[in-house]
Formats: structure tokens, C-alpha cells, sequence
């Protein structure tokens, strides 16, 4: 089982599927909330950059707001990504030691944080914000999952896209070992191409979780003012907990 998205799949090969596994679409609403946590910074937000930023789908909605920066350690994803938002700069870089030499008034990451799956990743992470987020900016952290709220689930979806391709999924996520720092998460795809043809693809990805104290004691440490507040969304599932870092002025 890889550790780390640069060895899946997901993010390699199949990464052109993305658009109809995840459309971009369906970041709307999220990303229109997502805006106003992000003016939550005690200075005036106007460049913001996206770690983990996939194949662009939140920059697609905030770029309307904000100078986008995006980096991603996926080549096939920052291709998706140069493609939807070009005006956008794109960077190849692992969020763990990312260092551009220059600040920004918000680091934001999605959901890609949940590939830290060990404290000192997470860590490393929070100080790579830390190092981009000028004095009285702010870090929005967007984990998928907390310890205390976890619990295990499936979901299913998939789109057909415009040239005859189509695909469908289903996703297991499950805790092998409530004493470790990770869950995982089983894949099952099918792939039919624009002639017809259908594959199958199979992967267990790996992803964090903490405890929402773990989460404030690690960015109090990495030089944050934290604070966690609760998701506000329409959608039929359990708001999940949304960290803030704010950089004292």
C-alpha cells in the first residue's frame, strides 16, 4: 500500500478521469464559504496560495476572489489544473518542504492535508504554512476527518463526460487500527472509454487522523494563533471541523 500520493494512482494515471470522478462543479458552494473563512485574516486577503491543490477545482471558484498560487507534487494534476485556470501560476512542489521565498496572505489546503498520516508530517506541513503566511494572514486547513468524528462509511459516484467517456466508483473508508494516526480508504473503478471499452481499477489509499487537540497543539507549535470552527454546508452529511492559523501581526 503506497504512503503517499505521489505513488498513487489516482494522481498519476488516472488523473485524467479526475474531472468526472470529482467536477469542478461540486466545489460551488464550498468554495463560495471557503471565501469568506479566508477573509477571516486580521489583514486584507488578496494572494492566497493553495497547497495540494489537485487538479484545480477549488482555484477554479476562488480565483474570482484571489490571486491564485497552486502547488501540487502531481505533474498530471497541475496539468489538469494549467488547463482550467491558466492565469494562475502552478508549482511543483511537496507540501512537507515547499519553500517559494515569499509570503502570501493565506495558505489554504483542502482536503489533501489528510495525506499527512503521521504527527511529523503534519508538522512539517504547518510550518511550510507557517513560512508563506505573512504576519496577520491566515491558514485554512480543510481535513476530510477528525478522530473524534470519524466514523466509517462508503460513497459512490462518477460522471460521463462529453467526448463518450464515463466512469463509477465506490469508496470504503475503514480504520484498520484505532491506535495509529491513519484510516484507509478502498477505490473500486470502472473505467469505460469513448469507444465502449471499460476497465477496472483498483487502490487503498492511506490518509490522517488526528484528534481536533492534536491538530491546535501542532499549529500553536508551528507559530499559529489556532482555532477550529465547525463546516457550514447544505450538504447531507456531518459538517466536518475546519483549522485556522492566524499569524500574529
Amino acid at each position: 500500500m503506497p504512503d503517499h500520493p505521489d505513488r498513487y494512482r489516482f494522481y498519476g494515471d488516472l488523473a485524467p478521469w479526475w474531472p468526472l470522478i470529482s467536477p469542478p462543479d461540486d466545489y460551488k458552494e464550498e468554495a463560495a464559504w471557503t471565501v469568506t473563512v479566508l477573509q477571516r485574516a486580521a489583514i486584507p486577503v488578496k494572494e492566497v496560495l493553495e497547497l495540494g491543490s489537485g487538479g484545480g477545482h477549488n482555484a477554479v471558484h476562488l480565483k474570482a476572489h484571489f490571486t491564485m498560487t497552486l502547488a501540487d507534487l502531481s505533474p498530471e494534476m497541475l496539468g489538469l489544473s494549467r488547463a482550467l485556470n491558466p492565469e494562475c501560476d502552478h508549482i511543483l512542489g511537496d507540501m512537507r518542504d515547499l519553500r517559494l521565498g515569499r509570503d502570501f496572505d493565506a495558505v489554504f489546503i483542502h482536503d489533501a492535508i489528510d495525506y499527512m498520516i503521521t504527527e511529523g508530517d503534519l508538522r512539517r506541513t504547518l510550518d511550510t504554512a507557517f513560512a508563506h503566511c505573512r504576519p496577520g494572514g491566515i491558514a485554512v486547513l480543510m481535513p476530510d476527518d477528525t478522530a473524534e468524528m470519524f466514523e466509517p462509511s462508503t460513497e459512490h459516484g462518477g460522471e460521463d463526460g462529453p467526448d463518450g467517456r464515463g466512469i463509477r466508483y465506490l469508496a470504503w473508508s475503514w480504520d484498520p487500527d484505532p491506535e495509529d494516526t491513519w484510516i484507509a480508504t478502498d477505490y473500486a473503478f470502472i473505467l469505460r472509454d469513448a469507444e465502449g471499452g471499460t476497465q477496472l481499477a483498483h487502490e487503498t489509499h492511506r490518509t490522517g487522523l488526528f484528534e481536533a487537540k492534536r491538530w491546535i497543539a501542532l499549529m500553536v507549535e508551528a507559530g499559529f494563533r489556532a482555532e477550529a470552527i465547525v463546516e457550514e454546508t447544505d450538504d447531507d452529511r456531518t459538517p466536518r471541523l475546519i483549522f485556522l492559523g492566524h499569524r500574529a501581526l
